[in-house]
């Protein structure tokens, strides 16, 4: 008994001197920033140190004292605010031969798996540098190639943000394909279809095996369409494992089921009418809406290519869903990605088009950060700055509140308390 007392006692010992090296050797760094604009309230406080112990803001205040030692970041002349979100983005997808009407087609057969992941991975670097510390990868992603995307950046192994994935979208037969008799496979890997309860279920089970951290439903693209009991049995079964659900409505009847249903979001939500916005704020259901980018345009993949396109699909339905009261988020839908527009840039440009359809900046930034961290479910670790959470930090050279397109030049990144970006330098 006394042999064991002492070797606990060793044990013991050994650990409390692990723990306090690990405590010396604990990362602190101090941030000067000029300005701090806190999304949820607008308030703006000038001259903070932001201090930084490893992963997490340790304290923020304009007394805060920089400890001996400290790695000081001095952006005083700049505005710091919470790393940007993007909650619709397709990451392992870059699609090409936009013209034509069946382009899924063309990626699911030309890009494997493999092909995916490693547009994925410069694709999360793109968006990293561009000041998105956390996105929701809505699927298209090959045979779970976002699943592998996602652990390779929670592993280190390359940089990009933090992400909420949802494997392969479940879907009425045929997906968002129109099928033929002799190619019924046409739609793997893009897809689950789900008819019955039972395939509803396993859907959702194999997509959380496989990782997913989101369920996405597309839900109107056949004639045949997701009711709202088949969305609330999917809602119950995600909640089982903690997850949400996202839908991708592009018509009316679409849209209104997934309102009643109470799903998290709606994606895109074209052909809501005013009543089922307001159906849609009764039921706390977001609505992230997808501007058609220049980029788009230009490369033929916005169906018109015009203004009056994009005005019916995005400023039209996003200016009623701001007055009526719709949380509004942040994701672009952005699936397209060249040397002079990589998916970052192409991303965050796209605030333009929330300015032209009258959304005030400080709707934008929340659109962008709080509004998106609460839908993603990470708002208790993420999209503040706030003592005890991570440390995703950007800064820009103006006030967004006054210039929202200064986000457009990111000066400054910095995710889970690591520098990736500084002076134009991705580290």
């Amino acid at each position: 008994m006394k042999i064991i007392n002492a070797a606990q006692k060793i044990f013991a010992a050994i650990l409390f001197l692990f723990c306090a090296a690990f405590v010396v050797q604990a990362q602190i760094t101090a941030i000067r920033a000029g300005k701090i604009v806190d999304p949820e309230t607008g308030a703006v406080s000038n001259n903070q140190v932001i201090l930084i112990e490893d992963r997490n803001i340790k304290s923020i205040g304009a007394d805060v004292k920089i400890p001996t030692g400290a790695t000081v970041i001095d952006l005083s002349k700049q505005t710091v605010l919470p790393g940007l979100f993007d909650a619709h983005t397709h990451l392992c997808m870059n699609m090409q031969h936009k013209r034509h009407a069946g382009s899924y087609y063309f990626t699911t057969l030309r890009d494997s798996t493999g092909t995916r992941a490693i547009q994925g991975v410069a694709n999360a670097r793109s968006m990293l540098e561009h000041g998105f510390t956390t996105v929701r990868d809505v699927g298209n992603a090959a045979n779970y190639a976002d699943t592998d995307l996602r652990q390779a950046i929670e592993q280190e192994l390359v940089p990009g943000p933090t992400i909420i994935n949802a494997g392969r979208i479940i879907a009425p037969y045929g997906g968002q394909f129109q099928m033929q008799p002799d190619k019924r496979d046409l739609g793997n890997p893009e897809y689950l279809y789900a008819d019955t309860r039972d395939e509803l279920k396993k859907a959702v089970r194999e997509n959380i095996h496989y990782g997913a951290r989101v369920i996405k439903l597309v839900v109107d693209d056949q004639q045949y369409i997701y009711s709202t009991d088949d969305m609330k049995f999917v809602i119950e079964e995600a909640r089982l494992a903690g997850l949400k659900v996202a839908a991708h409505c592009w018509t009316e009847k679409g849209a209104r089921n997934a309102a009643e249903a109470g799903v998290d979001s709606i994606e895109h939500g074209v052909a809501m009418t005013n009543e089922i916005l307001e159906i849609a704020k009764r039921n706390n259901v977001a609505l992230v809406p997808t501007p058609f980018t220049e980029t788009d345009a230009r490369e033929g993949g916005n169906p018109g290519g015009n203004k009056e396109v994009d005005k019916r699909w995005f400023a039209d339905p996003v200016s009623r869903a701001y007055k009526a009261g719709v949380t509004l988020v942040f994701g672009p839908d952005v699936i397209f990605s060249t040397k002079e527009y990589p998916r970052g840039r192409s991303s965050i440009e796209t605030i333009d088009n929330w300015k032209e359809a009258g959304i005030p900046p400080l709707v934008i930034l929340q659109a962008l950060t709080t509004n998106a961290a609460k839908l993603l479910g990470v708002e208790k670790t993420r999209g503040f700055l706030r003592v005890g959470m991570r440390a995703d930090i950007i800064a820009v050279k103006d006030n967004p509140l006054d210039k929202i397109e200064t986000l457009k030049a990111v000066s400054f990144v910095m995710k889970n308390g690591r520098v990736f970006k500084q002076n134009s330098m991705i580290k």
